[in-house]
Order: C-alpha cells, then sequence, then structure tokens
C-alpha cells in the first residue's frame, strides 16, 4: 500500500502546490488535498502516515494534532524561532522551491533516521544518464544559481549553460527544480545542506 498522506489548508492554490512538491520528493505516496479539518476527519486520519497543516487549521485543532504530534508538519509563514512549535516539526512555505524540497528531504531524512526512504535508494542505484559536464550545471542549479552565475563559475558560454540545462531536464523528464533537486541530493552531487546556502 501507499503511504497516505494529507494537506490541510484552506488555500487551495497553497495546497495543491505543496501536493505536488511531496509527489516530486516522495513520488511513491498517495498525496491528498482536504480544504478544513473537518473534511480530513471524514478521510480515515488514522491511516495517513503525515498531516501537513496549515498554521491556522492548526491552532484551531491543536488538541487533536498534539495527540498526532510525530504525525503532523505545520506549515509556516516564517522560519523565525517564533515561528517554531515545541515538539512540532514546522515547513516555512514562503522560501524558494528548492529549500523547501531540501527541507522535506531533511524532514524525510529525520523521520528515517535507520536509512533512506526505498525510492531515494533505488534511485541512487540507477547509472547517471548526465554527462560530467552536465552534472556540473545541475549542481549549480539546484543551489540556485542562476544561468549567467554558471557561466561564469565553469568558464563556458551563457549559450552552453542553457544548452546544457534543456538536455538535463529532457533526459531527466524533469519540469522543475524540485525534480532536479531530487535527483541531484539522491545521486550524491550535492550536499543537502549545500540547498539551504543562501547565495
Amino acid at each position: 500500500m501507499k503511504p497516505r498522506f494529507a494537506v490541510v489548508d484552506s488555500n487551495t492554490l497553497a495546497a495543491v502546490g505543496m501536493k505536488q512538491l511531496l509527489q516530486n520528493v516522495i513520488p511513491v505516496a498517495e498525496v491528498e488535498i482536504y480544504g478544513s479539518f473537518a473534511e480530513l476527519e471524514a478521510n480515515h486520519p488514522e491511516t495517513m502516515v503525515h498531516f501537513f497543516v496549515a498554521f491556522n487549521i492548526f491552532l484551531e485543532n491543536r488538541p487533536y494534532f498534539q495527540e498526532h504530534c510525530r504525525k503532523t508538519i505545520v506549515l509556516t509563514a516564517t522560519a523565525t524561532a517564533d515561528s517554531q512549535l515545541p515538539g512540532f516539526n514546522t515547513l516555512c512555505i514562503n522560501q524558494p522551491e528548492r529549500q523547501i524540497v531540501g527541507a522535506l528531504m531533511a524532514l524525510q531524512r529525520k523521520g528515517h533516521p535507520h536509512g533512506h526512504h526505498q525510492y531515494e535508494q533505488a534511485m541512487a542505484q540507477q547509472p547517471s544518464v548526465l554527462t560530467d559536464r552536465e552534472i556540473q550545471v545541475l549542481a549549480l542549479i539546484v543551489q540556485g544559481y542562476i544561468n549567467k552565475q554558471i557561466a561564469e563559475k565553469l568558464d563556458i558560454a551563457l549559450t552552453t549553460v542553457i544548452t546544457h540545462r534543456k538536455n538535463i531536464m529532457e533526459k531527466l523528464h524533469a519540469k522543475s527544480v524540485s525534480a532536479l533537486t531530487m535527483y541531484a541530493v539522491t545521486h550524491g552531487y550535492v550536499d543537502l545542506d549545500s540547498i539551504f546556502v543562501a547565495l
């Protein structure tokens, strides 16, 4: 059976975006969206592996989530110390996509300290389809460098970077930075911590 994740948020666009990111990071998961706590309750929440809950819904239903604190990840607007909740994992949603993906992967690894997710292991065992130069470009992309910066760092033409970027996306069948990030981290091309480095 696929693990079930719930995104509980009355903001439909935010919920759809979180669902997409989760499916990119953990493709084996079944991600469901609920616009309210009542909707979540009506859909067998006991079968869910994790709840990704908007901060306001969390506050309104804190006693329930307190009982399920290990399954609950609270979606916050900031990453400041006062937005952290003792006993709960939090995820700041107002940051670049690559950092949200990095945070999701870090949460996943924290929750599975005795080994990576099976999907990550399977991906890491696949041979790379990228050239050495494409791997260098990929690593810089997921660290947040723009094309011009990549060209300067690798001492290559801007058009060459654009061509490499296009080839990477095609070879990996990737449609987003989050998919590239997942590939780069699971293959060891970038360290998870480097995704969080501000440029």
